[in-house]
């Protein structure tokens, strides 16, 4: 199972006409149907109606364009951690994040589970995955922490939104009907606070 958070601008499902865009809906439908390691970046460009050359000025690989709109998807954690409620704690900010992210997955989400099939197949492009999920965690800390929240515990709230994102979207892809993203996360989140009561409870009872 891939831990995919989103790799697509907000306007995909109505993809604009703009070369990496195009790119990166040919690659997605050409790893799907035929593999990652069986498709090259060449075929990626002939189906996007583009030279192989147009292809590596937008992307220095053919396992990057698998990622086209990360950047964005870190803008938008930063700014809805950024507009939380000021009286919200790290881990009420980091659900708002959460939550953006989720409703933004859910536009689309059949390019979401096909890019899911494809990532979940790949041994490097799993690893990539990671890669982003430590970029987007280390994104959601430094919003924290211009908040006003400890270094320490940004990281902490941020990386365990990360492990929440990872258990929902597990669920949601695993849903036959595909439940509601932002609402499974909540219920993620419920459970999380759930383990962490009982841990505490059972601690006080050693004590």
């Amino acid at each position: 199972m891939s831990v995919t958070v989103v790799t697509y601008d907000r306007v995909m499902g109505r993809w604009e006409p703009n070369a990496r865009g195009r790119l990166a809906q040919a690659a997605l439908a050409l790893y799907a149907e035929q593999g990652f390691e069986q498709t090259t970046a060449a075929e990626i460009a002939r189906a996007a109606g583009l030279t192989e050359r147009s292809f590596f000025r937008h992307f220095p690989d053919k396992r990057e364009v698998l990622f086209y709109g990360m950047d964005s998807v870190r803008d938008l954690v930063v700014q809805a951690i950024a507009d939380a409620p000021s009286s919200a704690g790290p881990m009420e900010a980091v659900g708002e994040a959460l939550a953006a992210v989720g409703a933004m997955v859910q536009e689309n989400p059949e390019f979401a589970v096909k890019r899911n099939g494809v990532v979940s197949a790949n041994a490097e492009l799993r690893e990539r995955e990671l890669v982003k999920l430590a970029e987007m965690a280390e994104a959601m800390a430094g919003a924290l922490r211009e908040r006003g929240v400890p270094g320490s515990a940004a990281s902490l709230a941020a990386e365990t939104g990360i492990v929440v994102y990872r258990v929902a979207f597990a669920r949601w892809i695993g849903e036959p009907g595909r439940a509601d993203l932002p609402e499974i996360l909540l219920q993620t989140m419920a459970e999380l606070r759930d383990v962490l009561a009982d841990r505490l409870a059972s601690s006080s009872a050693l004590s």
